[in-house]
């Protein structure tokens, strides 16, 4: 399954969701323009190493461009490479609107931040010891993904379903898009061993967790959880096979 956008109307022109999306890809375009050779050393210079959060290693000292505290902000406006950029702004560009919608400009980033946070000390106190640089701004849109589960979960997300060399378009309802998601995120974590470089499944869910919990926290107070869905659920748009 793959999401490409969801049925939500906002309200408000989402400046932040906006402001987050151009600075990853600015960011982004910085890390391009060093090289491979100085982006790799500018990943250990701002991404968030685990031992180096709490105090078990050290950085050469003309690395330690940043406190370590700090990494865990800087790391969320890295990334490691274009498709890790692009699905990550794919996810905020669906859902962020709404979520900052529902809180307002200032508290959503706040938010987005606090779960940021949230989903960085998650994935470094499964694995203390790891001296492996975690980047990307996955970690604080899954608390927006989790925050849009608990306002919106019969909201109809359209999703893309490829069965071999067919693609369907379906309307499927938020609670399955993220829900299995979610469950995706727990059995890779289970599966996969802290100690490797590669997906920050830890953080994923300690962000989604997040998410879940600050929402009723952040959001506006005439904003109900659990709200009705827009449009109906389970549509299916278009069918493609291989001649059309």
């Amino acid at each position: 399954m793959f999401p490409i956008a969801d049925d939500n109307p906002r309200i408000n022109t989402p400046y932040v969701t906006w402001s987050l999306i151009g600075a990853c890809v600015l960011v982004y375009l910085w890390q391009f323009s060093l090289g491979a050779n100085s982006g790799e050393i500018a990943v250990y210079q701002y991404g968030m190493i685990p031992a180096r959060l709490f105090g078990g290693a050290t950085l050469d000292p003309e690395l330690a461009t940043v406190p370590a505290w700090a990494t865990v902000f800087t790391s969320m406006f890295m990334h490691g490479g274009w498709m890790h950029l692009g699905f990550n702004m794919l996810f905020l560009w669906i859902f962020g609107d709404n979520i900052e919608d529902s809180m307002g400009h200032v508290r959503y980033l706040v938010f987005y931040l606090t779960c940021g946070v949230a989903a960085a000390l998650a994935q470094a106190v499964v694995n203390p010891g790891s001296t492996i640089p975690m980047v990307g701004a996955s970690g604080a849109i899954s608390g927006v993904l989790g925050a849009y589960l608990l306002l919106h979960p019969r909201a109809t997300v359209r999703t893309m379903i490829f069965l071999g060399i067919f693609v369907t378009m379906v309307h499927l309802p938020a609670l399955i898009v993220l829900g299995l998601w979610f469950l995706m995120q727990l059995v890779s974590a289970t599966l996969s061993s802290s100690g490797e470089a590669g997906v920050a499944f830890w953080a994923h869910i300690g962000g989604f967790v997040a998410g879940m919990v600050l929402v009723p926290l952040f959001k506006k107070a005439n904003v109900p959880l659990l709200q009705a869905a827009q449009y109906r659920p389970f549509q299916i748009e278009r069918r493609r096979g291989p001649w059309g």
